[in-house]
């Protein structure tokens, strides 16, 4: 299992499948590129949250009912902020205020994001490698029924209840792959889409310049992890996006968004009787167990995904 291995990860799920890897393999042999669509300012402060959830989760600090957020987080700030009229609806608790004080402070003194997240995991104990996918600002925008709305607008504030109707990132036909991005996609040997939403997670990572062109390209394996089990999704909206943009929700939906960026695709159990559609797409379909309530299912699904491409 020493195959160098770039993973591409975003919100809970991807966390997850990344712990996992982590557990397996050693911190020169994994590169985690996170999604900075989600990226916000709240109260002056630049907000990850991607890359913070795939930080305090390999820091061992992630909140374990949420998976998101710090555990035994206090909201004292949060309730000053809104008695002095501030809007609070995307709560920061005040440990994970700390995190966002200290980015913002190094951004401004003229810190990259990838020197300012390189820090912050050296500071918190994590050995692997985090990275954004961009140091430039890529913002997604959701497209409704109500107009367009900022990513955590519609998200968080409205609880992704307006209708869908399409999505953009803003900056991105700007923005470059991150350093070490760049240089994973030329010398990892395998590359693994953790079950992240692929619309809002994945889509901004693969929307970079040259990204696509990229992974088309890709030497080694690529192994994509299905984040929607029996038509719903494990964590998140990915389920309701599908459906509002006109496709049934499936893992055959998922696997339909990585025609030719997938070599393996691997669905759960419950989903076995979809393998031949998966195979239809030109994707060696791998049926396995892949919901993740425990470490201990972490670790085995990253270790059937690290089997298979080391077998590719």
């Amino acid at each position: 299992m020493a195959r160098a291995v770039l993973a591409l990860a975003g919100g809970v799920g991807g966390a997850k499948l990344v712990l996992g890897l982590s557990r397996l393999l050693p911190p020169e042999a994994l590169t985690v590129v996170v999604n900075t669509g989600d990226d916000e300012t709240f109260h002056g402060l630049h907000v990850s949250p991607d890359l913070d959830t795939v930080t305090y989760t390999l820091a061992g600090l992630a909140n374990p009912e949420t998976g998101w957020g710090v555990q035994g987080e206090t909201f004292q700030a949060a309730a000053v902020l809104e008695r002095l009229g501030a809007e609070t609806w995307f709560r920061l608790g005040d440990r994970d205020l700390a995190l966002h004080l200290r980015r913002t402070e190094l951004l401004r003194a003229g810190w990259t994001l990838s020197e300012v997240t390189r820090e912050l995991c050296q500071r918190l104990g994590v050995a692997h490698a985090v990275v954004p996918m961009s140091d430039q600002p890529v913002r997604t925008v959701a497209l409704t029924d109500e107009g367009e709305l900022a990513f955590q607008v519609y998200f968080v504030r409205r609880r992704c209840e307006p209708r869908l109707l399409g999505l953009r990132f803003d900056g991105v036909e700007r923005a470059e792959p991150a350093p070490a991005f760049r240089q994973a996609l030329v010398y990892a040997r395998a590359l693994v889409y953790c079950p992240s939403n692929p619309l809002v997670s994945l889509g901004p990572i693969l929307a970079l310049p040259g990204v696509r062109e990229q992974v088309e390209r890709f030497p080694g394996p690529r192994v994509a992890v299905s984040p929607i089990v029996g038509g719903q999704a494990i964590k998140g909206p990915a389920a309701k996006m599908f459906a509002e943009l006109g496709e049934a929700p499936s893992c055959v939906a998922v696997a339909r968004r990585l025609r030719g960026l997938c070599d393996v695709f691997v669905l759960d159990q419950v989903d076995a009787a979809r393998a031949e559609e998966v195979a239809d797409l030109g994707m060696r379909p791998l049926v396995v167990p892949t919901l993740m309530a425990s470490e201990a299912d972490k670790v085995q699904l990253a270790r059937r995904v690290l089997e298979v491409a080391e077998a590719a």
